[in-house]
C-alpha cells in the first residue's frame, strides 16, 4: 500500500510536457513497429500464411483498442442519451464511421505494405492542412498569416514527397511516376480530412464515446466484411492464432494503452504551446523510429520534402505561440476530447 501511494505521488510531480513527449514517442513509432512485427510474423508463417498480417494487425488491434475506449466512454452509453438520437444523427454517424473507422485506416495499413515510413509520415501530413482549407470553406473558420503561410509550405513538402521520394509499386502521372502506397496514404489523408469535417459539422450534438466507439465497432464489421470479400474467406484463418494474440497484446498495452493514458496525463496540465510542440515533433520523431527501428534512411526527396514540411510547421507553430502569448491557458480536455486531438497516426 505504502508503495503505491509513493508510485501516484511519483506520477503526479511528473511534468506534463514528459508525459506528452512519452506519447509522442510512442505514436510516432507506431507504423514502424507495426511493420516490424508483420516482418516478425512472415518468420513464423502457419501454411505458409503470415499470422501477423496487417490485416489481422488491423482487426485484432481494433478489438483490443475497444477495450481501452469502453473503459474511457463508457458513461455516454446512456439508454436516455441514445433514444436522443435522430435518424439524420445515426446516418451521419455511419459515414464518418465508414470513412474514418474502416476506408482510411484500411489504406494506411495497406499503405505500410507498399511503402517506407518516412513516405507515409510525410504525405500524411496532408491531413490537417486539408482540414484547415475544409474548416475554413465550409465551417468559415478564421485563419491567421502564419497558418496560412505554413499550409502552403508544408504542402509543397508533400508533393515534393509524393513525386520525387515514391517507393515501390508506380503508376504514371502528369509525367511522374508515383508510387500506390503513397496514392493510399493520400486518399487515405484527404478521406480523414472529410471525416473530420462532417463530424464537426453534423456531430456535434453527439456524445464523443457514442461516435468513437460505433465508429470502431462499426469500421471493425465493415473491414471485415470487405476483405473477405476482396481477399477470401479464409484471409483471416489466422485471427485466433495464439502468437498473434501474444503480440497484439503486448502491441495495444504499449502503443494503444500506454500511450493514450499518457497522452490523457500530458494533457491534464498542458498548454496549448505544449500541445503544438508536440504536433510539431510528432513527424520528425517517426522518421527517426523508421530509420532506428527497421534502418530506413531518408532519402534526398525526403530530406527535402521534410524541410519545407518542417517549415510550414514551424510557421504554423510561431501563428500559435503568438495566440498563447495573448492567452495562456491549459488545454485540459474531457478524456473524450483528448483521444480526437490530432497528431498523427496512433497505431489504430
Amino acid at each position: 500500500m505504502k508503495f503505491a501511494n509513493k508510485v501516484h505521488r511519483f506520477l503526479i510531480r511528473v511534468p506534463s510536457p514528459m508525459y506528452l513527449g512519452i506519447a509522442t514517442l510512442i505514436f510516432a513509432a507506431s507504423n514502424s513497429v507495426t511493420r516490424k512485427i508483420v516482418e516478425i510474423g512472415e518468420s513464423h508463417a502457419i501454411d505458409g500464411r503470415n499470422p501477423i498480417s496487417l490485416c489481422n494487425v488491423l482487426f485484432v488491434g481494433n478489438i483490443c483498442a475497444l477495450g481501452l475506449m469502453s473503459l474511457i466512454f463508457y458513461r455516454d452509453w446512456q439508454p436516455h442519451t441514445l433514444k436522443a438520437l435522430t435518424r439524420k444523427d445515426w446516418m451521419s454517424l455511419t459515414i464518418t464511421g465508414i470513412l474514418s473507422g474502416a476506408i482510411a485506416p484500411a489504406l494506411i495499413f495497406t499503405a505500410l505494405g507498399q511503402t517506407n515510413i518516412t513516405n507515409i509520415v510525410l504525405i500524411g501530413r496532408i491531413e490537417p492542412i486539408l482540414t484547415l482549407v475544409l474548416g475554413v470553406w465550409l465551417l468559415g473558420s478564421r485563419v491567421d498569416f502564419w497558418a496560412s503561410a505554413g499550409s502552403l509550405i508544408s504542402l509543397a513538402g508533400v508533393i515534393v514527397t509524393a513525386f520525387l521520394g515514391s517507393s515501390g509499386q508506380t503508376m504514371a502521372m502528369a509525367g511522374f511516376h508515383i508510387g500506390i502506397g503513397e496514392i493510399f496514404v493520400a486518399i487515405a489523408a484527404i478521406i480523414g480530412a472529410i471525416a473530420t469535417v462532417i463530424g464537426k459539422l453534423q456531430l456535434q450534438s453527439i456524445p464523443l464515446g457514442i461516435f468513437t466507439i460505433y465508429r470502431n465497432i462499426l469500421g471493425t464489421v465493415i473491414f471485415f466484411l470487405l476483405a473477405n470479400l476482396l481477399y477470401g474467406q479464409n484471409h483471416f484463418a489466422e485471427v485466433l492464432s495464439p502468437f498473434l494474440w501474444r503480440w497484439m497484446i503486448v502491441y495495444a498495452a504499449v502503443i494503444v494503452v500506454t500511450g493514450q493514458l499518457c497522452w490523457l496525463a500530458g494533457l491534464k496540465n498542458a498548454t496549448s504551446t505544449e500541445l503544438n510542440l508536440a504536433s510539431l515533433f510528432n513527424p520528425i520523431a517517426a522518421i527517426i523510429m523508421g530509420y532506428l527501428i527497421l534502418g530506413e534512411a531518408p532519402t534526398l526527396a525526403q530530406y527535402l520534402g521534410g524541410s519545407l514540411l518542417s517549415i510550414g510547421i514551424i510557421l504554423g507553430f510561431v501563428g500559435n505561440l503568438h495566440q498563447a502569448k495573448i492567452n495562456r491557458q491549459l488545454v485540459n480536455p474531457s478524456p473524450g476530447e483528448a483521444m480526437e486531438m490530432t497528431i498523427g497516426f496512433r497505431g489504430l
